[in-house]
């Protein structure tokens, strides 16, 4: 879905809009809230480190999923990532293999986090859970799971936009919060702030870091002519990352998150990159759901997390799976 306007705007608008959705808002954090305190979570063998958030759209949690993923097997622990597998057909449990090439079948996100350890998707989490103690994991990183209250966590990470903060406020429909913040920031042992900005974290206590995507310029894009398109939750950030690194973008077009894109309007956007000479360059989150054709004729721009302060996430890392010798 594309984040309504109304949910960052202040005008008279946007205030009406939040007061008249609220109420289905209250009902929706009423629901998380219930699941939370009646809870019976499943307790597996492995370690589990949940990255999560508590507004719907993109925070960032893909790239620190895989930072940390890859943190955990640097220490000599063999780290399996949990996923959903959101806009996939695949329902699990079962582990990514070459096989499965396609968005269509397993999910966007499934595959960019394929890249950094093997990937369970399961809807149900405790069989995922339980495949991955099958396979004698020793830590589970459970990606976009702060609201499944399904398994028992070690540890919880919340990554916060650190520009946009929490929004209005409100829980949606009102608002891009899926609870009320308090409550949510209460279950987290750390917050990982993504970006520039400093937003309240009203109540919390526990550690706060900070991290940035860093985009990786491995196409040296200063002065080339692109043709941009991204279907993410912030596609003006990756717009305005292009033109930061000095491309030059003849048009951009903004997709809701985890579109699919058609044959047909893949055929638009080449066709307008060829008349205007221009390549087509978008997010591997959207690359990796095009098909394999289309993609010989796109470029993305990879982006890494980079922690401020890599000791900090050493530090939380040490109350799970402390480094062997």
């Amino acid at each position: 879905m594309r984040a309504p306007e109304f949910w960052q705007e202040k005008d008279y608008t946007a205030k009406f809009a939040v007061r008249v959705l609220a109420p289905l808002g209250w009902a929706y954090g009423a629901i998380t809230a219930w699941k939370a305190a009646n809870a019976k979570p499943y307790r597996p063998n492995a370690k589990v480190v949940c990255i999560g958030n508590l507004t719907v759209g993109g925070t960032g949690k893909t790239p620190i999923a895989i930072a940390i993923a890859r943190a955990i097997a640097e220490r000599n622990k063999r780290a399996v990532i949990l996923t959903r597998g959101y806009g996939g057909k695949m329902r699990g449990p079962g582990f990514i293999d070459a096989t499965h090439d396609s968005a269509e079948e397993v999910g966007d996100e499934a595959l960019l986090l394929s890249a950094a350890a093997p990937v369970i998707v399961s809807r149900d989490r405790a069989a995922g859970a339980k495949l991955a103690d099958n396979e004698r994991a020793d830590v589970i990183v459970m990606d976009d799971g702060h609201q499944n209250f399904s398994l028992a966590k070690d540890l919880s990470i919340v990554v916060v936009d650190a520009e946009t903060g929490f929004g209005s406020g409100a829980i949606v429909p009102a608002g891009p919060l899926r609870e009320a913040i308090a409550p949510g920031l209460a279950r987290a042992d750390a917050v990982v702030l993504a970006g520039d900005g400093t937003p309240a974290l009203p109540g919390f206590k526990g550690s706060v870091l900070r991290a940035r995507l860093v985009p990786v310029d491995v196409f040296r894009l200063a002065g080339q002519r692109v043709l941009a398109f991204a279907g993410i939750g912030r596609p003006e950030k990756f717009f305005a990352t292009l033109r930061a690194m000095g491309a030059e973008i003849i048009e951009a077009r903004a997709y809701a998150d985890h579109h699919e894109y058609t044959a047909s309007e893949f055929a638009r956007l080449r066709a307008k990159a060829q008349a205007g000479d221009a390549t087509l360059m978008t997010t591997e989150k959207d690359y990796v759901r095009l098909t394999p054709a289309e993609r010989q004729e796109v470029r993305f721009l990879p982006v890494r997390a980079a922690f401020e302060a890599p000791q900090s996430l050493e530090a939380l890392l040490d109350r799970v799976c402390p480094r062997t010798p």
